[in-house]
């Protein structure tokens, strides 16, 4: 389920970055108003952790529960 969750924001800070590098639109910030908003930064922060977390997953040797079944 953490990892998931990691996910899910990890995809949520790529799209917002997405929208800045190509529309120059900061949608965290627009939403919270403003970068340096408190809510602004937890925000952020929070993603962060989400994308560091994502990082265990690359060097995870997990089976997907597909496979579990046929052993």
């Amino acid at each position: 389920m953490l990892d998931k969750i990691a996910l899910i924001l990890t995809i949520i800070g790529g799209l917002n970055w997405g929208l800045i590098g190509i529309f120059q639109f900061d949608l965290v910030a627009w939403i919270c108003g403003g970068q340096s908003s408190i809510i602004s930064r937890i925000i952020y922060t929070v993603v962060a952790l989400g994308a560091i977390w994502c990082i265990s997953l690359l060097f995870s040797d997990r089976v997907s529960p597909e496979k579990r079944t046929e052993t």
